[in-house]
């Protein structure tokens, strides 16, 4: 069912697009529109979408919104989710431009979601204090304690019809990032948003520097050692058959992959967007390998996007 929303005290109206409205584009682009008190954490925000893979573009001027989303269109942006646009009150006639850009986006097929940062003055003061940057409005003769006062009551129509209003007073970085997260995939019906990269690799080549988990593996039973085996790799089967031949290999492979489901939802829940985990064996080429392959097939059937390297599979 349409519906609006009110927009600013004149009584304009923020559109939804009518139902069933056949819309100028095969798939209209997601947009997102960010802004709020200055201080409150926007460009903090912006980052969080740049890793949701979104094209993020700060202070852009209202009227351009339009100009933006229809660029999505091109083939060379269909590897982005969404657009992410910042926008604040250093625009003198801020909502007014607004306005029209999201009555131009509704008769685009477009329904913008709009995100208002907002924090207490106390913590604003505190954040002005420790950047010694000047508020958008003190330039308009106004000490700063003034200046958010009057940023305040003027961006009141916005908050109003905002889609998401996150107070950041007490927000830590993380704190933003899964509110964002949460609302991005209540809107999209997006699933996990942590990727897991399976990395295998040989220490007599050094741990790689970017795993966040490392598990050795040169206890198991080194198929480099078998004549016939030693020309395979772990992603041959008669190489994997005789890495996880021993009872304690299959142990210690399903105590793994309990470790793996267990940490990977709190992670997950902590706004963690990869984790790496490293296995390792002498040279990469045998043990890691089946190890790798085995835990990136049971980490995807848990449903996580998984990336699965060996990075040393031609050197062991």
């Amino acid at each position: 069912m349409p519906h609006s929303h009110p927009d600013d005290a004149t009584g304009a109206t923020r559109p939804s697009a009518p139902a069933g409205a056949s819309l100028p584009y095969a798939e209209a682009p997601r947009v997102s529109i960010v802004t709020g008190l200055s201080g409150a954490g926007k460009s903090t925000a912006l980052r969080v979408f740049e890793d949701l893979r979104h094209l993020a573009v700060d202070g852009l001027p209202a009227s351009l919104a339009p100009e933006m989303a229809a660029m999505m269109q091109r083939e060379s942006m269909r590897h982005f989710k969404g657009i992410a646009l910042g926008m604040d009150i250093r625009q003198g006639n801020f909502l007014e431009e607004l306005n029209a850009a999201l009555d131009e986006l509704s008769g685009m097929g477009i329904r913008p979601q709009l995100v208002f940062l907002e924090a207490d003055d106390k913590t604003l003061m505190r954040r002005y204090a420790a950047t010694r940057r000047p508020h958008p409005l003190e330039r308009e003769g106004m000490g700063l304690e003034a200046a958010l006062h009057a940023e305040r009551e003027r961006l009141k129509p916005l908050r109003d019809m905002a889609d998401l209003v996150l107070d950041t007073s007490s927000f830590s970085i993380h704190d933003l990032r899964r509110a964002i997260q949460k609302q991005w995939n209540r809107e999209t019906g997006a699933g996990r948003t942590l990727r897991v990269n399976i990395l295998s690799f040989g220490f007599k080549y050094g741990i790689p520097h970017e795993a966040d988990m490392v598990f050795d593996l040169r206890f198991l039973p080194n198929p480099y050692f078998v004549e016939d085996l030693r020309s395979l790799s772990g992603k041959d089967k008669p190489v994997a058959d005789y890495v996880f031949a021993s009872p304690q290999a299959t142990e210690y492979a399903a105590k793994l992959l309990d470790l793996l489901l267990f940490l990977l939802p709190l992670m997950e829940a902590e706004g963690r967007y990869r984790v790496t985990v490293a296995l390792g064996c002498t040279g990469g080429r045998h043990r890691s390998v089946a190890l790798a392959e085995y835990l990136a097939q049971a980490v995807r059937q848990a449903g996580y996007p998984v990336i699965l390297e060996h990075r040393h599979l031609e050197l062991g």
